[in-house]
Parts: C-alpha cells; structure tokens; sequence
C-alpha cells in the first residue's frame, strides 16, 4: 500500500475546519454535559448496542439503566454536584455505567491506574481527596495494604460477572450490588445536576507514576465532548462503526478517544479487558470492528505475530492513535490493508495537538496554518535544561531538523476551550507546566515535555521526552521515582536510573546503574522479587548494571548521558551487567552472546514470559 499522496492545501483547510468547529462548540459554560449526551442517545435508539464485551452486548439502554442505579445510590449517600468520588476497576461494561452514573450527579470522578500497588496506591487514593470509591472485585485485594488515613468515608467493591480471578476484598469494602438491585433505574431529575457546566471536571486522570507521585490531570465535560465530535469528524465515524477499545479505560486514549467518538456518533465499543495479539483479530472479525484506537506496542505487536491467509479478512478501515514507528508503518499498514492511519500527537493534559491528515509515514502531523494554531516548536537546550532566548529574551523557534519542546500557547478568550490549559489538581504542578514571555511579555505557553523535530515540509515527528521521564508500554515513567524505590533495597548505595533503547520496539526500556555499599554482593532474585513487589510493570528496570562508583557532577548530580550511550553492550560495558528474566524470576549476567542474539533478533527476550499472548 504505497503513502497517500499530499493533500491540497484546500482539502486540509476543509479538515482542520471540521475538526475545529466540532471540537469548539462546546463552551465552559453551556449546561450541556456529558450525562445529557449519553440520556440523549439513550432515548433515540435504546437498543441499540453500546458494548460488545466477550459475549455480552450491552445497549444503550441498559447501560444507561445501570449508570442510574448507581447515582440513585450515590445520591442517597449525599453525593453532588463539587465532590470527587474514585474509581479502580479493570476494563469492563461497569467501569463506564460507574463513571457515568456519578457524573449523571456532578460529580468528579478520579480514575486509578490499576498497575499501581502498596504505598504508590495509597498515595494516589489518598491526593484523589474522595468522598467515595468504588473498586472492581477483580482488583479490589490491591487495596489490602492501603494505609486507613488514605481511605474515603464509604468505598464498595462491585462484583465482576465475568468471572475474572480476584483476591478477597478488604473488610473495609462493602458489596455494592444489593443495594444497586434495590436503586431505580429511572433517569434523576436533571435538577440534581443543575449547577454543572462544561468547563466542570468530568475525570481527575492520573498521569503514570511510578512510585506514588503522580498526579491527576484535569478533564472537563466540555473536553470530553469537544473531543468526540472532533476526531470523529476527522475519522468519519458514523453510528453503524464498531470502535474496538483494548487500551485501558483509565487512560485518555481509551477513556476519553474511543467512547467519547461512540458517544458522539452512537456507535458501538468492542471493549476488551486487556490487549491481546493472538487474539486480537478474530474478536474483531467477531464484533465487525471498523475502527482502533492504537498505541505503537500494539501495532508491533500484531506486526510480530505470524502472518496468516486471514490477516486482511477483516472490516477494519481506520486506526488513530500514536507512536506508530516509521520502521513498522507502511509493513503494518500494507500487511493487513489499513486504508487509513491517523496518527497523532498529544497528551491527556495538553491544550495543544497534532494530527497527520495526510498519510505521511512517520509524522504525527504539521501544522499548515499556524495562525489558526496554538502549538510552536522552540529550541531546548538538554544539557542546561533551558530554552536558549534572543537579546530581547524571547523563545526561538526551531528550523527543520532541529529538535526542541512543543509547547501550547494558553488562551484567554471569552467563554471558549480553545487554548484552555485545564492543569492538575494541584496547583503547583500545574504552574510547573506554563512557560512563561515565551514570545511577547506576559505569554503563557503549556509545556509539553516532549521533544519533536519537524521537516522542511513542515511534518512533524515525536523524538523523545524531556529530562528524567521516557515512555515504556504506553506509560511515561520518571527515573526519579523508580530510583527512589531501587534506593531502598538493601546493600544499594545509589540508583540511577535511564531509558535504553532496544531493537523492535518502540520508546525506551528501564536501566539501573547500581552502586552497592562495600561487602555487598548482587542477589538478582531477590532484586527480583523487590522490584516486582514495588513497582509497576512497565517501570521495572530490564537491565541492572552494577557500577563501582556513581558517575556525578560537581554540584552531585547523577550524570546520564553516558550511561545512556553505552546502554547494556557488552562492547562497551565493562561492569557486570543483569537481564530481567521473567521466567526464572531474576536478573542473569548478561553476554555477548545474549546481546548478539538480541540484535539479531533470535528468539524471545529474556524479560517476555514464554506462552504470553
């Protein structure tokens, strides 16, 4: 399948004006919210199917009925308008009835990372401030070890009917079921909602945190609709597409992208519980899928997976997402006959966005009236970790090939979303994101903290994040917070912790550079065990090395950099080197051999499990 040809400058305007009319029509004032769109779809077509999930099909109708039976509960409890309630359930039908049910009441809900654990759950729990929290039965033992202080008033655990194993749930859960089977299923009085508005939060959305500070970004009602309507506009969904949704629901991409889009057009959500690549294409042959919501792992994935007779045996005809290498593109898409990507860039929090219109390989977009756009590409400067500025002190702007942090102009204009930079839910990490006399005295910029570099065409491409973070499985992970976890193992002196690249894949893998008290030998095992026991999956480390003296700075900092270039090459690595090896539940030395293989690409890494989908 050879790359689309440029559209015309006219065809692009088209697009970027129905992209920005539907996103822009919603305001922060307007009473319409997100619990009237789903009540409005509702009633226009009740039975149509809202979630296709294993062998279930859930109208609209029934979804609708169970969201109200769980804000017919929660409003007895006292919940309204201004309080946040929290959520830690697994991919399933009651995660959106939940979700949904609260906001039918005006409330916020915070959406937990369901990879977080012990005092990094807690913690999280904790900063969410709920008056309530309602955990699926599927993960509800995670919360075990929570510390009381972190707990809300009422917390409930709702039973999983689709038999997913589960630890007990804590004594401090209470079933929620009987009394959701006692509540009505009837609509509330929209009264009860009567001072929401648009530019209320719908989600708090924890960005990924590693160790038990991350923070929860803010999303209002009217982001929410203004982002369905636009990328379906862009993607032309209509309400006969299936959208499949295998990415987490507590994430922006499947949260907010994918129901959001079925939301505006009534369509319908083939959810799964999780990604699954041998799989993956006869549930969606199954399900009539036409749509997918990506991440780049996925599409690798699937790409690694043996070719079949069947591989364009699908109704499949758009994907959106980002992280889509250009290594893998054009295999991917030729292979099982994409006839459109939209790959993009963005973040949950950012006011900011790029979308590739134009099927260029490799690009998440350009920006081809900036006038009409808030997003700029200055110059970064990684070592000193500043923006290099003119005489005047002002930001400069980068020139093709230059890599540099996009940043997003915040806008002030009367009763509109554009340029809206919603922030966190504390203050000072929101202030942390705002670049300030960027361009002109007293302008304030988002800063992204993501590098990009953009071509003499004007296409742009994601090159890596800013500083102490780089991106592993979909998740932005801080070195910091992992190494402050690796501190506490017993014998390490100091961690410091970077990403490293690793053929076939896309983002960067965790490394530690260790340096141990003396008379302190490694044991990987129990390395091992620790770091499973503390750390989410996508933050652990797949290679340790152990360093005799930690490399720092004259002020003691951690240097990087070369850590980073030498990687885990035993060519050039003369330390001991240690794979994470999932199936003998340790850290192995690491070879010449194990390296060669690994470049060659011979056989399975040692960090993937044998017999995993």
């Amino acid at each position: 399948m050879p790359e689309a040809a440029p559209v015309t400058r006219e065809e692009t305007q088209a697009k970027m004006d129905l992209l920005a009319a539907a996103t822009l029509r919603h305001t922060p004032s307007q009473r319409y919210t997100v619990a009237d769109r789903f009540e409005e779809k509702a009633r226009a077509h009740p039975e149509r199917p809202f979630i296709l999930y294993e062998n279930d099909v859930v109208t609209y109708a029934a979804l609708n009925a169970r969201a109200n039976r769980l804000a017919a509960v929660m409003r007895d409890l006292g919940l309204r308008h201004g309080d946040v309630a929290a959520l830690l359930m697994e991919n399933r039908p009651e995660f959106i009835a939940t979700w949904l049910g609260f906001a039918k009441l005006g409330v916020t809900v915070a959406l937990l990372n369901t990879h977080l654990r012990g005092a990094v759950l807690g913690h999280a729990l904790a900063t969410t401030r709920a008056r309530v929290l309602v955990a699926g039965a599927e993960i509800a033992g995670a919360l075990a070890p929570v510390d009381p202080s972190a707990r809300p008033a009422r917390a409930f655990v709702l039973a999983d009917p689709y038999g997913a194993s589960a630890e007990a749930a804590p004594s401090w859960l209470t079933a929620l079921d009987p009394l959701l089977s006692a509540a009505s299923d009837a609509d509330p009085d929209p009264a009860v909602r009567a001072e929401l508005r648009g530019g209320d939060d719908l989600f708090h959305i924890f960005t990924s945190g590693t160790t038990g500070l991350p923070k929860a970004a803010r999303l209002s009602h009217m982001r929410y609709l203004g982002v369905g309507d636009g990328m379906s506009a862009i993607a032309g969904y209509g309400p006969d597409d299936v959208i499949a949704c295998v990415l987490p629901l507590y994430h922006g991409a499947g949260g907010m992208v994918v129901i959001s889009c079925a939301l505006s057009q009534g369509a319908v959500v083939a959810l799964r519980r999780r990604f699954s690549a041998s799989r993956f294409w006869d549930d969606a042959r199954r399900d009539g899928v036409t749509a997918c919501q990506y991440v780049g792992e996925l599409c690798r994935y699937l790409l690694n997976a043996p070719p079949s007779p069947r591989d364009r045996d699908h109704r499949l005809r758009v994907m959106m997402g980002a992280g889509l290498g250009s290594d893998i593109w054009q295999a991917f898409q030729e292979r099982f006959g994409i006839a459109r990507i939209l790959e993009g860039w963005s973040s949950t929090e950012a006011n900011t966005s790029l979308i590739n219109l134009d099927g260029r390989i490799g690009s998440c977009g350009r920006i081809p009236f900036k006038e009409r756009h808030n997003g700029r590409l200055i110059r970064y400067d990684v070592a000193t970790d500043t923006h290099p500025r003119t005489a005047e002190g002002r930001c400069i702007e980068c020139g093709p090939g230059e890599i540099g942090e996009f940043v997003g102009m915040i806008l002030a204009l009367p009763d509109s979303g554009a340029g809206r930079f919603e922030g966190y839910t504390s203050g000072d990490a929101t202030d942390r994101k705002i670049l300030r006399d960027v361009f002109t005295p007293g302008d304030r910029w988002y800063r992204s903290g993501d590098l990009l570099v953009h071509d003499a065409d004007g296409y742009f491409t994601f090159v890596d994040r800013i500083g102490d973070t780089f991106r592993w499985k979909s998740e932005n992970v801080s070195t910091q917070e992992v190494a402050e976890v690796l501190g506490a193992f017993p014998g390490v002196a100091i961690a410091n912790v970077y990403g490293v690249a690793i053929p076939g894949t896309e983002g960067r893998a965790g490394m530690a550079a260790l340096t141990l008290r003396p008379d302190v030998a490694f044991d990987g095992g129990a390395f091992f065990a620790f770091t499973a026991s503390r750390l989410p999956s996508y933050a652990l480390p797949l290679f340790v090395r152990l360093t005799p003296e930690a490399d720092v700075t004259s002020t003691f900092k951690l240097r990087k950099v070369d850590l980073q270039e030498d990687g885990y090459d035993p060519a050039r690595v003369t330390d001991p080197v240690f794979a994470r090896d999932e199936n003998a539940g340790d850290y192995v030395r690491w070879s010449a051999e194990r390296h060669a293989a690994l470049l060659a690409g011979r056989g399975a890494a040692p960090w993937i499990k044998r017999g995993a989908a």
